[in-house]
């Protein structure tokens, strides 16, 4: 009876126990665990920000060969690419397709 709730979705209000947890949940309630916090975005905005700044100033020094140059270059990408990565995450959170 279960399974062909949870398989077949007819029966909306069959309450299932989390053995782990006691606690009830409806099978056909759809909880929404995909979204992510605004502090992970952050997060994980600033350590990809880290790593691609690192790489900016690299090939910066290499193309420029000049290191204030190279600091110049990777400070300014730093700021403006934090920005921009941390709404585009936050864009992604909100479209459902692929969740």
């Amino acid at each position: 009876m279960i399974i062909d709730a949870i398989f077949s979705r007819k029966n909306k209000n069959v309450k299932v126990t989390d053995i782990n947890n006691s606690t009830e949940n409806d099978v056909g309630k759809k909880t929404n665990k995909s979204e992510e916090k605004v502090t992970r975005s952050l997060a994980k905005t600033i350590s990809w920000r880290i790593i691609g700044t690192l790489d900016t100033l690299i090939l910066s020094w290499l193309i420029t060969g000049e290191v204030v140059m190279a600091f110049t270059i990777a400070s300014v990408e730093f700021g403006s690419k934090l920005i921009l990565y941390f709404f585009h995450e936050r864009v992604w959170n909100i479209i459902k397709w692929g969740k």
